[in-house]
């Protein structure tokens, strides 16, 4: 074993008796060398007790192996061509960030990326145990409409503020992915106009971001006199939409069923396999392709002459693609300006965070 497994570690850099101070000196975040079939083969790293680690939507759990009777674990991953992926260590009933990886996506995950994976400008490395910055604006939002109960929406005024940018999906961008950092520099560097973002939490996505009015109701109606009220410097009459998966269902939603409220969106990843039947099917994507978007689109055959929208799907989401292509088509022969980018992905928004600044910039150009 220990003839097969250590030229393996030095491949990657690593020295030292594997489990000893000098090798843990050596060891860093995962390491990826090419791979025969164009992927890439990747190093893991763990010290302690058996785990496992478990991928965001891209891969099945893999487990560690231990190399003799020392406190390492190791697997070797085969990854393939781009990607961008969260992930994090399951040891038991507990879950961990990779201590050796300084990239992290809250908590208790962290994000790795093959080498041929596009850079992500404007998102810095946030540790395991660095604390996000908060916009200071809050709004204490009791939606009637939504069934009560109190919800804390952040604002946030990037470059001063401007044009309103909802980002549906909110807690995940603030204790998550530094949404407010990334896009206070994509403004500084003149990628993105000055905006005013929103991060609008779910109390129930599965309720809330689908086909229905109440969401769009309560933010017409309540949300956006709120966020006016605040002081916070706001334009909502070029509001653009931003969601993810479910999100990004709500949000085409919302362009179709709201025009004048709605006309910009940017969004990653949507759920457009959607029915109202599709969630208690045993396999929701297997209905019909474009869901009830897709329906909607080829019998009402809307004018989207108003629309401007930015897809965006992981690469290797194989089963959301042909429900996203479709949509992403019928949008297009609407008449909506549209664009259309592929992630480095699978379902996973460490993946799509690039995409969600490029995509807002292009819908507000």
């Amino acid at each position: 074993m220990r003839a097969e497994v250590a030229p393996a570690f030095a491949e990657f850099g690593l020295s030292g008796e594997p489990g000893t101070d000098a090798f843990w000196a050596t060891a860093g975040a995962p390491a990826s060398l090419p791979a025969d079939d164009g992927g890439w083969d990747t190093l893991f790293l763990w010290r302690g007790s058996p785990a496992s680690i478990d991928f965001e939507s891209w891969s099945k759990p893999v487990p560690l192996r231990r190399w003799e009777d020392t406190d390492c674990w190791y697997a070797r991953v085969r990854m393939p061509a781009r990607l961008r992926v969260t992930y994090q260590f399951r040891a038991g009933d507990d879950a961990y960030a990779d201590p050796l990886n300084p990239v992290g996506a809250g908590g208790d995950r962290s994000i790795v990326a093959t080498p041929d994976a596009p850079a992500q400008p404007h998102w810095p490395a946030i540790g395991a145990d660095d604390v996000l910055p908060v916009p200071r604006t809050r709004i204490r939002w009791a939606s009637e409409r939504l069934g009560g109960g109190r919800r804390t929406v952040r604002a946030h005024a990037a470059g001063g503020g401007g044009p309103v940018v909802l980002l549906l999906d909110g807690d995940d961008w603030l204790y998550l992915h530094p949404a407010m950092t990334a896009f206070d520099a994509a403004v500084t560097a003149g990628e993105l106009p000055p905006v005013t973002l929103v991060f609008v939490p779910a109390k129930d996505r599965e309720a809330e971001f689908v086909c229905r009015p109440e969401l769009w109701e309560a933010i017409r109606h309540e949300l956006l006199p709120l966020v006016a009220e605040s002081g916070v410097p706001a334009d909502p009459d070029r509001l653009v939409v931003a969601g993810q998966s479910l999100g990004g269902l709500s949000a085409m939603y919302a362009a179709l069923e709201f025009p004048d409220l709605v006309s910009r969106i940017a969004v990653q990843s949507s759920s457009f396999w959607w029915t109202p039947e599709a969630m208690e099917q045993a396999d929701p994507l297997g209905g019909p392709v474009g869901g009830a978007i897709a329906a909607r689109l080829a019998e009402r055959r809307p004018d989207l002459s108003g629309l401007r929208v930015a897809f965006d799907v992981g690469e290797h989401e194989a089963r959301m693609l042909p429900h996203c292509s479709l949509v992403e088509t019928l949008t297009e022969q609407a008449g909506a300006t549209v664009r259309v980018s592929r992630s480095a992905s699978d379902h996973d928004r460490a993946g799509w965070r690039q995409a969600l600044l490029g995509g807002v910039a292009w819908a507000l150009a």
